[in-house]
């Protein structure tokens, strides 16, 4: 009988994107139709979610960041070099291309009037009943620079140490704790944010302003996801001399696995074969594939940075490559340590909206969060096919390498 009621909760349960599309749908509904003290009690519910993930955020930095690079230090020494170089090379000019697709294209459709929605959209807001306030145990600052020290020291200290690390144990721990607050109650409850959110956008008056604006931005990001894949496979097709689109039509298991499962972490078996059907050598593969679903995430920086340029002009807020750059910058680097998780991209960035003015536990980033939870499969979709763009250039040099007899195997490099 047990066995019965959890096949059928298993059959029933709802994935995380329609979770959302209800949460936004139910927060126009209830903007539109409930009476106040009902939409009051919804907001009130939002705002002790987004003080509780003021609390978490710094937390997550030091964990995610602090053991994004301590892994760092292990693994096949020029190779490592190499890839980590493509990886961050590769997402930082997938964020600067979305950044001036965005600010020549978006202002197309963000009109005046949005904008002035926009900005305006704080007035006739409802106020919670009540709030707690949970003061982070330290800034987002202090927690950056924190977590660089600590993961720097701890991957020196894994390289000359033969019995192990006591701190890489600890943090590793820690980050199993995060993992675990955010999959089991940050992301389930999200859509009470993001439903606290559209009941009071609705009763301001933006929520159609804003979806009107949203959709539009979703095929654009879609068309950019594309059109980074048909530049970064021509590359490894020059740089393995293999015809670039025999390369893509090889690629789509794992793009559709992508699309499905939106995890990089889960499909890692099936462009474990992609990969390897792709003529990329097998030590290569086993080496770089997993390392890249944790380190390469283009379809998410090119998703965020348009998201949040597109915020940012609806609220008449600047955009302008000196804030941006920064941005850009950081978040490249923060995608290293992002979990190969759904959402795990953009909860990894939520700490860092304030470089460009969104604060993190507002109403702005939680849109940010809905749109690229919303378009999530597709952006790791793009994050995996693009992980064996770059295994196919390094495969060309390992390969170059051995038959010049330079290199024994990875181990040797």
């Amino acid at each position: 009988m047990s066995e019965a009621i959890a096949d059928t909760k298993k059959r029933i349960r709802i994935g995380l994107v329609p979770r959302l599309l209800i949460a936004i749908g139910v927060g126009v509904l209830l903007g539109s139709f409930a009476p106040e003290p009902i939409n009051r009690f919804v907001v009130t519910l939002s705002a002790l979610f987004g003080s509780f993930l003021g609390f978490i955020i710094p937390l997550m930095i030091l964990a995610f960041v602090t053991m994004g690079i301590a892994e760092l230090s292990q693994g096949a020494g020029k190779l490592l070099i190499l890839t980590v170089v493509l990886a961050y090379t590769s997402t930082l000019l997938a964020g600067g291309g979305a950044f001036l697709v965005a600010t020549n294209v978006f202002p197309n459709f963000v009109d005046m009037s949005a904008s002035a929605a926009g900005a305006d959209m704080s007035e006739g807001m409802l106020s919670p009943y009540f709030s707690i306030t949970l003061v982070p145990i330290m800034d987002v600052m202090a927690a950056i620079i924190m977590a660089f020290i600590l993961g720097i020291c701890i991957s020196m200290m894994r390289a000359k140490s033969k019995t192990g690390v006591v701190l890489h144990s600890v943090f590793g721990e820690f980050l199993q704790v995060i993992n675990f607050v955010l999959m089991k109650i940050i992301v389930p409850l999200l859509p009470i944010f993001i439903c606290g959110t559209f009941v009071n956008m609705t009763v301001s008056g933006a929520a159609f302003t804003i979806l009107n604006v949203l959709w539009r931005v979703f095929l654009v990001v879609i068309i950019m996801h594309f059109v980074y894949l048909l530049i970064v496979y021509n590359i490894g097709g020059f740089a393995s001399h293999k015809n670039p689109f025999a390369l893509m039509k090889k690629q789509v298991p794992a793009y559709v696995t992508a699309l499905g499962t939106q995890s990089s972490a889960a499909t890692i078996p099936v462009n474990l074969k992609c990969a390897e059907s792709q003529g990329v050598p097998k030590e290569i593969v086993n080496f770089l594939v997993p390392l890249c679903a944790n380190i390469h995430l283009p379809g998410s920086i090119i998703t965020i940075t348009s998201c949040v340029t597109a915020v940012l002009l609806m609220n008449g807020m600047p955009v302008s490559p000196e804030l941006f750059l920064p941005f850009i910058l950081t978040l490249s680097v923060v995608m290293v340590a992002a979990p190969g998780a759904p959402g795990g991209a953009v909860m990894a960035a939520l700490p860092f909206f304030p470089m460009v003015g969104i604060a993190s536990d507002s109403a702005m980033a939680s849109i940010i969060i809905a749109f690229h939870l919303a378009q999530d499969g597709f952006g790791t979709a793009c994050n995996v096919s693009g992980d064996n763009a770059l295994a196919n250039i390094v495969g060309a040099y390992y390969k170059k390498r051995v038959d010049k007899g330079g290199i024994a195997g990875i181990e040797g490099s």
